[in-house]
């Protein structure tokens, strides 16, 4: 089964959810537009742009709260999303920051080295570097079994 994994790399801009073989939804920085989201699903492109048409608050529709009728959404379960999330698993985490400051960098250099020692992928620097890269993944049987009480 192909494998869904999720991808954000702020030191060359790649953030991306991917379906293996499937389609890949990647977000891009645009010149006229802010963002650009591009979908690729097999061999066919598609560009959208989610920023082009946001109206700012001037011509809102109001809608009479007697005439619109409630719906009970059946929102997910919180322990089914727990579960969900559980389901993911970190192939490669990487969180390099520099704040600035010095006496603050200093200060936070132990409890790096505490995170290191339990999770890893955890460095400060002082030479103005900020970077984070997150690599998870999972499997859709994974995703399954976390809906099914098994």
């Amino acid at each position: 089964m192909m494998p869904i994994v999720l991808f954000i790399d702020t030191k060359t801009n790649q953030y991306y959810i991917q379906a293996k073989g499937l389609v890949k939804a990647s977000i891009e920085s645009h010149e006229d537009e802010l963002i650009s989201i591009r979908l690729k699903l097999f061999f066919i492109t598609f560009y959208f742009y989610p920023l082009r048409d946001i109206v700012l608050g001037k011509n809102k529709k109001k809608v009479d709260k007697a005439k619109s009728k409630k719906k009970k959404n059946k929102g997910i379960d919180i322990g089914k999303f727990l579960r969900m999330i559980k389901s993911f698993k970190v192939k490669k985490f990487l969180f390099d920051i520099d704040t600035g400051d010095c006496i603050l960098n200093s200060k936070l250099y132990p409890l790096f080295a505490i995170l290191n020692y339990r999770a890893g992928g955890f460095t400060i620097n002082f030479e103005g570097r900020n970077r984070v890269e997150l690599h998870i993944y999972s499997r859709p049987i994974y995703l399954i079994k976390s809906f099914m009480n098994l």
